[in-house]
């Protein structure tokens, strides 16, 4: 990045832009709810007990429904020329944070309609690119530099991502790490008052309470042991992960297909998640079942293969959406099924810890940011810090596996 000239007016423009990114992010969460309550009529409790409320013939109608609402609106911002800009990590690092507004805001509300109705993409999606536009818009206003604007965008997109997940300081680390790629003061620090003014900001809509639960375990000698041979094979594992999302994004729809494919793919969502209700959604839930050990070995094999595949049929559709819960879902699941194994030779490890671990591991070779990536799992659960040791073990080595196969990460794949 270049030089930055900070002063009073850019830091009170940091502190907007938390604040605008945390009203932001809490009403499209509301809107989240809203959207699953209707979609899956439950009045209360979490979105897969709902979908399993349902039949299997409501959750194909719910995801044609979404595969129609995707197609039509992707299919009218290409007959009127409404045109999508990019990525926001492509925003940040190509174009000095310069985001089409109204494009951008679309494609968010479409994103949050979506994973509500049950597609296989993450909601953060949204809140990110909505705190990046906040940002845009108030370098506009006061008068921004690029390498000022460059950095408000990144700072309001970490401020989105920590609303999403009421996670702070994982939401700036995010934001200096991986999409500003620097961790001096310069980054952490603007990082750093945006997240958290978001984050409080947010509160006033969302509950401030972890996003998992998690129960309280002791570190061993033979979870170390399995961090060390854990971590780069999960590296190695997420090289391939990355290149699926890789070719989604680089094989989506064009022409009349822009209309057609979404219908088909979360048609075919839908009767999957005849057998499978969880296939449907960010995979939140799945998550917290590997950390409470409810997860069968013949359902966890199964979710392990199919999860990525909806996810990838997703971005293949052109439909927008996140990747940080599926990412970490599918760490978990590989985490667990590992650990699993690794308890027929050396017991007395729980559960919760491999599927934890596997999580923060996964997703910081998937998005090469290690540093944001440990803390946010941290922060999601709030009682790990005892799996410190061997959760910084895993995510190093799985970050200098992936590293050593691949220069991309999930927000670098375009």
């Amino acid at each position: 990045m270049t030089e930055l000239k900070i002063s009073f007016r850019f830091w009170a423009v940091i502190v907007l832009t938390g604040a605008g990114s945390g009203l932001a992010g809490g009403l499209l969460m509301k809107l989240l709810r809203v959207v699953q309550h209707l979609s899956y009529s439950y009045p209360s409790g979490d979105f897969l007990r709902g979908v399993e409320r349902v039949s299997g013939q409501h959750r194909v109608i719910v995801m044609v429904l979404a595969g129609l609402i995707a197609a039509s609106v992707l299919y009218a911002m290409k007959r009127f020329g409404v045109q999508s800009g990019g990525s926001l990590p492509d925003a940040v690092w190509k174009r000095s944070g310069e985001m089409p507004t109204a494009a951008t805001l679309i494609r968010s509300f479409l994103s949050i309609v979506t994973v509500g109705m049950g597609a296989a993409l993450g909601r953060e999606g949204a809140l990110k690119d909505t705190g990046g536009v906040v940002a845009n818009k108030l370098s506009d206003w006061f008068g921004m530099t690029p390498a000022q604007r460059q950095l408000l965008v990144a700072c309001g997109a970490g401020a989105g991502m920590a609303a999403a997940y009421n996670v702070p300081l994982g939401g700036a680390l995010f934001a200096a790490e991986v999409l500003l790629g620097s961790l001096s003061l310069a980054t952490v620090l603007p990082a750093f008052v945006a997240s958290f003014t978001g984050v409080a900001v947010s509160w006033l809509l969302l509950p401030n309470a972890p996003a998992y639960l998690f129960p309280a375990l002791e570190v061993s000698h033979s979870l170390i042991l399995w961090s060390v041979l854990a971590g780069p094979l999960i590296g190695f594992l997420s090289v391939g992960y990355v290149r699926g999302i890789g070719w989604a994004q680089m094989h989506k729809p064009k022409g009349w297909r822009v209309f057609v494919l979404p219908l088909v793919i979360f048609t075919a969502l839908g009767l999957a998640a005849i057998k499978f209700p969880q296939l449907l959604g960010n995979g939140k839930n799945i998550v917290q079942f590997t950390f409470s050990n409810q997860i069968g070995a013949g359902l966890l094999c199964w979710l392990i293969v199919l999860r990525p595949l909806a996810t990838l049929l997703c971005l293949r559709s052109g439909a927008p959406g996140g990747l940080f819960t599926p990412t970490m879902t599918l760490g978990a699941m590989v985490g667990d099924g590992m650990g699993r194994i690794w308890n027929h030779f050396a017991v007395g490890n729980e559960a919760a810890g491999y599927a934890m671990i596997g999580s923060a591991a996964f997703l910081a070779a998937a998005t090469l940011g290690p540093l944001s990536s440990a803390v946010f799992l941290l922060e999601l659960t709030r009682h790990a810090d005892p799996l410190m040791v061997p959760l910084l073990i895993a995510t190093a080595g799985a970050t200098v596996t992936a590293r050593r196969y691949t220069v991309h990460s999930i927000y670098s794949t375009e």
